[in-house]
């Protein structure tokens, strides 16, 4: 966005290379990380009211209802926890409604106003699109979020190469479509979708977690997550992962995914600590104010102690 359109809605000065989010933001996103997805979309709803014609607001619900969704999907196959893929749910809605107005709100600004900031934003709309599209296993509407969200995140670097945001989202884009499978590889072929290069995606993801702002976080979880599926590189996945429980200690997706790892290193004592962190952690149904249209929120932490438990028993 235009710094004037920056000072304007955030009262914050905009700056090269990044994002600058307000303080509400900040503290939305950590609510979320920890393990608080609820509370996150509290304090987006209220952001959403103050600045209705921003696209932040809304990004931080989509992603907060996002682990709400990763956690309650997930489930042990193959080895490993994932959230493997899963039909349409009724709490669909909601967040597709989000990532929508992102970019309704984003192609707004861009109409008048074209920057570096507001193709990231855009970019990121049609990346949180894709992600549900592809939990739902609906190939082709992903094929042409992924795309599109491709597409924001090269003309955002175009106008700040230092956008580390926008180059965490390449790097996403360029891992995953690397990592394809040969059928779904001949179905980028029909469909003219660019190819991806998983080293470059690999290098550019790891600018994103370092430098990046809004991403930072996603970015690493999913590298290690990725690195652990795709490639088998657990040490290295570890090495990634770890930060993540350190700075947010009360998050059993992070907590889960570390066991995983040690579970693949045969590191059974090391793996047990985390799953028995995830089994004493507080439960927090008796806080959730946004559970009267979905079980996610009250189905995240029982779901996350039951794949502990699995975990486990599995182990004895």
């Amino acid at each position: 966005m235009a710094v004037s359109f920056a000072v304007l809605i955030s009262g914050l000065p905009a700056r090269a290379g990044g994002l600058t989010l307000p303080p509400e933001a900040t503290q939305a996103l950590a609510r979320m990380y920890n393990g608080d997805p609820d509370a996150a979309i509290v304090i987006a709803k209220n952001l959403q009211q103050s600045q209705p014609d921003h696209p932040l607001g809304f990004v931080l619900e989509a992603e907060a209802r996002w682990w709400q969704t990763y956690c309650s999907a997930s489930e042990i196959k193959y080895g490993m926890v994932e959230a493997w893929k899963r039909g349409k749910r009724p709490e669909d809605q909601s967040y597709l409604a989000s990532a929508d107005k992102v970019i309704e709100l984003a192609q707004a600004q861009i109409a008048k106003t074209e920057t570096a900031e507001t193709h990231l934003y855009s970019g990121v709309g049609y990346a949180l699109k894709a992600r549900l599209l592809a939990l739902r296993n609906e190939n082709h509407a992903v094929a042409h979020a992924g795309v599109s969200a491709r597409t924001e995140f090269l003309r955002a670097l175009a106008l700040d190469p230092d956008m580390a945001d926008a180059t965490a989202g390449l790097g996403l884009y360029n891992y995953y479509v690397d990592s394809l499978s040969s059928i779904v590889k001949m179905l980028r072929f029909f469909m003219g979708i660019p190819g991806g290069n998983k080293q470059e995606g690999i290098r550019q993801m790891t600018v994103g977690m370092e430098r990046g702002v809004l991403l930072s976080v996603d970015i690493r979880f999913y590298l290690a997550a990725n690195l652990r599926r795709y490639d088998q590189k657990y040490e290295q996945a570890i090495t990634i992962a770890e930060p993540l429980v350190a700075k947010y200690p009360s998050n059993p997706i992070f907590l889960l995914l570390l066991g995983n790892l040690n579970v693949e290193l045969s590191r059974s004592d090391k793996a047990a600590e985390y799953f028995h962190v995830v089994l004493n952690l507080p439960n927090p149904e008796s806080t959730c104010t946004d559970c009267a249209s979905c079980s996610n929120c009250a189905t995240c932490s029982s779901r996350a102690r039951e794949i502990a438990n699995s975990f486990l028993a599995s182990a004895r």
